[in-house]
C-alpha cells in the first residue's frame, strides 16, 4: 500500500507540473481564451500584462515542481507545495469574487489547493530530513 501511495503522489505531482507548464504557455499563446477558462474576463484593450504575469507564474511553478521531482528533492518539494497552495486558493477567491462566475470555474482551483496540500504533506511526512 505504501508503494502505491508513493507512486500515486509522484504521478499526480508530475502531471501537475506538466499541466502548469501547459497552462502557463497557453496564457502567452492564447491570453483571452486562457483567461476565460481561468474563470474571469477583463477588459484588456490589447494589453495582456495580467495574462502574461499569470502565464509566467504558472510556468515557473510547474518547472519548479518538475525540477524538484527530477532531483528527488522530496522534502523541498513538500516545502514548496504546502505554502504554494496559497496560489490556487487566491485564484479560487478571485474567481469567486467575479459577478456571474460559474461554479465549474472554481473546481480546478479547488482541486489544485487539495493537490498542493495533500502532496506537500505527503512529501514532508514520508521523507526524512537529510542529516548535515
Amino acid at each position: 500500500m505504501k508503494h502505491i501511495a508513493k507512486q500515486t503522489i509522484f504521478w499526480i505531482s508530475i502531471l501537475s507540473g506538466i499541466g502548469l507548464l501547459c497552462i502557463g504557455l497557453r496564457f502567452f499563446l492564447d491570453p483571452l481564451g486562457a483567461e476565460t477558462d481561468f474563470g474571469i474576463n477583463t477588459l484588456t484593450h490589447g494589453d495582456f500584462s495580467f495574462q502574461y504575469i499569470k502565464g509566467a507564474r504558472d510556468f515557473f511553478f510547474g518547472l519548479i515542481i518538475l525540477i524538484l521531482l527530477w532531483q528527488k528533492e522530496w522534502r523541498t518539494l513538500g516545502l514548496v507545495l504546502l505554502p504554494g497552495a496559497i496560489i490556487p486558493a487566491a485564484d479560487f477567491c478571485i474567481v469567486l469574487s467575479q459577478p456571474g462566475y460559474t461554479t465549474s470555474h472554481l473546481y480546478p482551483h479547488l482541486t489544485a489547493v487539495i493537490i498542493c496540500l495533500a502532496c506537500g504533506a505527503y512529501y514532508l511526512t514520508h521523507f526524512k530530513k537529510a542529516n548535515p
